[in-house]
C-alpha cells in the first residue's frame, strides 16, 4: 500500500491551522499561565444583553473564577474549544467556577441563537461589541479567552486556540 505524497501536506496545513487562531493577523497562539496576584490587574467591567435580552455585569461574578472567551460562529478553533468550556461549566460551577462567552458575530443574534442551540451550550453567552473588546486590550484574534480569579482580577491569556489542559490547570489552580 503506497502512502500519497499530497497526505503530509495536508495534515500539516490542517496541523498549522488548528495553530493559529481565527484573525487576519496570522499570530501565532499564545497560550498564558497563571499569574501571579502582584501581577494581575482588575479585568474591564462590562454590562452586555445575553440571549434572553437580561443584562450580565461582570461585577456580579466576583467571587467566582471567570472563564471570558471571545469567540464567534464562524470561527474553527472556537468550535473546538466551546464542548472543552461546556464541560468545564458542567464540573466546575458547583465550586465558584463560570464561563461567560462574548460572541463577537456581526450578524447578531441571527446567527449567535441557532449556534447555541446546535451545540446545546450550557454557559451564559452575551453579545460583544468593538468597544467592549477594545476595554481588553483590542482583542485582535478569535478565539481570545481571559481566566478571572475569583477578585475579578486577570490571571491568564489564551490567544487563538489552546490546550484543553492549559485551562483546565489554570482553572484548578484559581479555584484551589
Amino acid at each position: 500500500m503506497s502512502f500519497p505524497k499530497w497526505r503530509p501536506v495536508v495534515a500539516a496545513l490542517l496541523l498549522g491551522s488548528l495553530l493559529l487562531s481565527c484573525s487576519s493577523t496570522g499570530k501565532p497562539v499564545t497560550a498564558g499561565s497563571v499569574k501571579p496576584d502582584k501581577d494581575r490587574k482588575v479585568a474591564p467591567s462590562f454590562e452586555l444583553k445575553d440571549v434572553d435580552g437580561r443584562t450580565v455585569r461582570l461585577a456580579d461574578y466576583r467571587g467566582k473564577v471567570v472563564l471570558l472567551n471571545f469567540w464567534a460562529t464562524w470561527c474553527g478553533p472556537c468550535k473546538i474549544e466551546i464542548p472543552w468550556f461546556m464541560e468545564f461549566e458542567r464540573n466546575l460551577k458547583d465550586r465558584g467556577f463560570a464561563v461567560i462567552g462574548i460572541a463577537m458575530d456581526d450578524e447578531g443574534w441571527d446567527v449567535v441563537k441557532p449556534f447555541l442551540s446546535e451545540f446545546g451550550v450550557n454557559y451564559r453567552v452575551v453579545q460583544g461589541s468593538d468597544v467592549v473588546a477594545q476595554l481588553y486590550g483590542g482583542v485582535e484574534a478569535l478565539p481570545t479567552s481571559f481566566l478571572l480569579d475569583r477578585e475579578g482580577r486577570i490571571a491568564a491569556v489564551h490567544v487563538g486556540v489552546a490546550g484543553k489542559r492549559d485551562f483546565e490547570d489554570g482553572i484548578r489552580k484559581l479555584l484551589d
